[in-house]
């Protein structure tokens, strides 16, 4: 145990922090099994709704600094491809559509819209007209040979 006072604090809130983070770190190891085991019971659909949850709790401990960016991207992107590939191997129930039978509806022909008249240029003042800009050109620098002299 240390002897200096800061010392002592430090150690008891290392000591807090730690414990903290071992919260937080075993309640992101808690929703990615509750996400496998639901994969595993095939309920897909509660799977994904725990699969939001899960990437919610994983950013929160990412903004903490408990675990870093990368990381908390990797266990989201396993957990993501579980899922999908869970929901494409799963069996599809095709919803029942009743099909109504349908009518032919009466074709109606349109007619083209006519084009509007074009509007024909109209010749500026030179009074309104404002004089062209030419393009901003650097002068050439002069040679060196001919500085020198």
């Amino acid at each position: 145990m240390p002897n200096i006072k800061s010392a002592k604090k430090r150690v008891l809130v290392n000591a807090k922090k730690a414990e903290q983070n071992k919260a937080i770190r075993s309640a992101v190891k808690t929703e990615i099994k509750k996400v496998d085991l639901l994969i595993k019971e095939n309920k897909l659909e509660e799977a994904k709704a725990a699969l939001s949850v899960a990437f919610s709790v994983i950013d929160s401990a990412c903004s903490k600094n408990i675990y870093h960016a990368n990381n908390a991207a990797n266990k989201k992107a396993k957990l993501a491809k579980k899922v999908d590939a869970a929901l494409a191997t799963a069996p599809v129930a095709a919803p029942v559509v009743e099909e109504k039978p349908v009518e032919a509806a009466p074709v109606v022909e349109e007619k083209p819209a006519k084009k509007p008249a074009a509007k024909k240029a109209t010749a500026k003042k030179a009074d309104d007209a404002e004089p062209a800009k030419k393009p901003a050109t650097r002068k050439p620098r002069a040679k060196k040979a001919e500085a020198a002299e």
